[in-house]
C-alpha cells in the first residue's frame, strides 16, 4: 500500500514493517517487538478501566490475542496503535458490561502515535452485551493457548478464564493459599504472553 500520501509518524512506520514482516514472514521476533511496543501502554489503560490488576493483566493477553489473530485483516488506514487500543478498549468494555462494574469515566480518550485523539465510545448501559456469546469468544481464544501450558497451570487458567472464577474461588477449589494461586496464575499468563507472541506455532 502506498503510504507515501499519509502522515505517519516514523514509530507508526515502523510498526508497519513489523506487521508486514510478522504477517509475510511470519517473524516471531515481529510480534514479540509489537508486544514490547505496546504490552504496558494497552496495560495501563485497561487498568484505568477496570480497576483490577489481575482483570487488567487478563484483559491484556485477551486483547493482543485478539490482535494477533487478526493482523492479517490489519489495514494501514490509520495506526496500529489505534486499532490494537480500539480492540483492547472494546474488549474491556465487554468485560465492563458483563461484571457491572463502577469504572472511571472511560469517555475519555487517547492519542495515537500520530497525536490523533481516539475517542472511546461507550453506549446505554442498559444495553445486553450478549454475555454468552462473549464467554464463548473468550474460551475459543483461550484454547488456543491453554492446551500448550505445562499440566501444573492447565486447571488453574481453566478455572480462571473458563469457569471465570475469582482468585479466592480458585483457592477453595483447589485448597491451595491465594498466595501461591496469584503466584502460579502470573506464571501462568507469562506463558500465555509468550504464546500468543509465538502464535503461528498454535493458532
Amino acid at each position: 500500500m502506498d503510504l507515501s500520501n499519509k502522515q505517519f509518524s516514523p514509530k507508526a512506520l515502523q510498526d508497519f514493517k513489523l506487521i508486514d514482516r510478522a504477517v509475510d514472514e511470519k517473524d516471531e521476533q515481529a510480534f514479540a517487538e509489537l508486544m514490547k511496543r505496546y504490552k504496558k501502554p494497552v496495560y495501563h489503560m485497561i487498568l484505568k478501566m477496570v480497576r483490577n490488576v489481575d482483570d487488567a493483566e487478563d484483559l491484556t493477553i485477551e486483547a493482543f490475542a485478539k490482535a494477533f489473530k487478526n493482523l492479517h485483516r490489519f489495514k494501514k488506514d490509520y495506526t496500529f496503535s489505534t486499532w490494537l487500543f480500539r480492540i483492547a478498549t472494546n474488549n474491556s468494555i465487554d468485560f465492563i458490561r458483563k461484571k457491572k462494574l463502577e469504572t472511571l469515566s472511560i469517555h475519555t480518550g487517547y492519542q495515537d502515535d500520530n497525536g490523533d485523539s481516539v475517542t472511546i465510545d461507550v453506549q446505554d448501559d442498559n444495553l445486553n452485551p450478549q454475555e454468552e456469546a462473549i464467554k464463548s469468544q473468550k474460551i475459543e481464544l483461550m484454547r488456543m493457548f491453554v492446551d500448550k501450558l505445562p499440566p501444573k497451570y492447565q486447571r488453574l487458567v481453566k478455572l480462571r478464564y473458563f469457569q471465570e472464577l475469582s482468585y479466592d474461588e480458585i483457592a477453595k477449589e483447589l485448597e491451595a493459599p491465594l498466595g501461591t494461586v496469584k503466584a502460579q496464575l502470573h506464571r501462568a499468563r507469562e506463558l500465555m504472553y509468550d504464546l500468543v507472541k509465538d502464535k503461528e506455532k498454535h493458532i
